[in-house]
């Protein structure tokens, strides 16, 4: 009774920071196959577990993810994640390798979401993507600028090279 109060309180913490809960039914995947899963997972941030659904429904009540409750039913895996696109990804691009392995739904803050959503939200660009795309619009004005700035001072000494040349040309 205490474990699996302890469990119930380890996966309301990890839902207190989570952005994205999704599950999976993995019957017929083999234990490589979940192997590799959760090496990914981990790199990408995403939390794997297998529970029991009355476990998973206990720790989901009062939370923005109650809504999930009902999609509860067979053997699944839980993913837990504070990156919705990448816990999303890691899981569509799994299920892609691996026939046997369902994505059967998933949730955001207080909003459910169906199969067809968490294959759109893996189709996203990752928040890395996004950042670095930022980061690269945000350096395009400062680039041109140092360039357009550079130019007076390179120009100004091919001018120089130039008469330099041009007088050692007549004085030879």
């Amino acid at each position: 009774m205490e474990q699996k109060q302890a469990i119930v309180s380890e996966i309301a913490a990890q839902l207190a920071n989570a952005q994205v809960v999704l599950v999976a039914e993995y019957r017929g995947v083999n234990v490589e196959a979940v192997t590799g899963l959760r090496a990914k997972a981990r790199q990408s941030g995403l939390a794997l577990r297998v529970l029991k659904n009355s476990l998973a429904r206990r720790a989901m009540a009062g939370t923005p993810f109650e809504k999930l409750s009902d999609q509860l039913v067979g053997p699944l895996i839980y993913g837990i994640a504070a990156d919705p696109v990448a816990g999303a990804k890691v899981l569509a691009e799994f299920a892609k390798d691996n026939e046997a392995f369902v994505i059967k739904a998933g949730a955001m803050q207080n909003s459910l979401m169906s199969v067809a959503d968490v294959k759109a939200l893996a189709l996203l660009p990752s928040r890395d993507e996004l950042l670095a795309k930022l980061l690269g619009t945000m350096q395009a004005p400062m680039v041109k600028l140092v360039r357009t700035l550079n130019e007076v001072p390179t120009g100004f000494a091919r001018t120089l090279a130039a008469l330099r040349d041009q007088k050692e040309q007549a004085a030879a």
